[in-house]
């Protein structure tokens, strides 16, 4: 029987690229639209989307050069998170999405702020999950990362190390109390994808991009603290690439945000599942209502 926490899989083409998308709950619900990190796909919220979808209408896409979705060349398609985030703005057009809550995790991070700052009547509730905006938040690693970007012939070394078997699986077990809730075979087809040549190319280049994320740090932290958008936090503490400081950084200009700081690495999601869930459940029924019958999130999971 199929209700509406089934999960659909879907194509449509926006921004001359084919986009692939996860779809779940009802159309009249309010939208949540979950925006993927690297070097994962929409497959990374999997066991999310039925936990949310009796309540909400989720949609979670792919970017291009990512999970199911189109990879272009870069000869006809400039991967930039400028050009990611445009596509998900024609995506979301061409699905009609006018408004939504974002989720953002990692590269959904700078692909959301750029999409909500393009048209920020879209956006009605935010969930940041391991996804920086401030230089405290960046990780010993970024010390590396900054050499690349100022003389990446020189350093190609580092572009390497970030696409390596090594790197990959740290970024699911490294800090984790509980590396056993980690699906071994998750980090295997992300290696096995990252070591195909035209996945480099395409990942190399929007490391040296990422170089414009940093360098919009200050214009993202300034309108939050304009627009105060109702903010969820929920933090990985353990996870060595974006550390706790970024979490409790973005207290400084959202005051009134709920934070968490949960016992998780980067990928929070695979170690602490439910509690995200319920704390989702609990702040986007307080902001935007619910479709069918409100969850009353346990306390002791809630409490931090």
């Amino acid at each position: 029987m199929s209700t509406s926490a089934t999960t659909t899989y879907k194509h449509v083409t926006a921004d001359g690229v084919g986009i692939f998308y996860r779809e779940a709950g009802q159309s009249d619900a309010p939208t949540v639209v979950l925006l993927h990190g690297f070097p994962t796909s929409s497959r990374q919220f999997d066991a999310l989307i039925p936990l949310l979808a009796p309540y909400y209408h989720v949609i979670a896409p792919d970017y291009p050069g990512f999970g199911r979705s189109e990879a272009p060349p870069p000869s006809s398609y400039e991967y930039t998170f400028d050009r990611l985030s445009r596509t998900i703005q024609c995506f979301l057009a061409e699905i009609g999405i006018d408004r939504c809550s974002f989720y953002l995790h990692d590269y959904g991070g700078p692909v959301g702020f750029r999409t909500f700052l393009a048209k920020p009547e879209r956006l009605q509730a935010l969930i940041i999950q391991n996804a920086n905006a401030y230089d405290e938040g960046l990780g010993a690693k970024w010390a590396a990362i900054r050499d690349y970007w100022e003389a990446p012939a020189l350093h190609t070394d580092v572009a390497e190390a970030f696409l390596s078997l090594e790197s990959t699986q740290g970024r699911h077990t490294l800090g984790s109390a509980h590396p056993e809730r980690y699906n071994p075979e998750i980090g295997e087809d992300e290696s096995a994808r990252l070591a195909q040549p035209a996945q480099r190319d395409i990942q190399s280049r929007l490391l040296y991009d990422y170089r414009t994320n940093v360098a919009s740090y200050r214009a993202w932290q300034n309108w939050l603290r304009a627009r105060q958008p109702p903010a969820l936090i929920v933090w990985g503490r353990n996870d060595p690439s974006f550390v706790a400081a970024g979490a409790q950084a973005y207290l400084r200009d959202l005051p009134d945000a709920e934070l968490h700081l949960l016992d998780a690495g980067h990928f929070a999601l695979e170690e602490q599942l439910d509690e995200i869930a319920l704390l989702m459940l609990s702040f986007l029924g307080k902001h935007l209502g619910t479709q069918g019958d409100p969850i009353a999130p346990k306390r002791d999971l809630l409490d931090t």
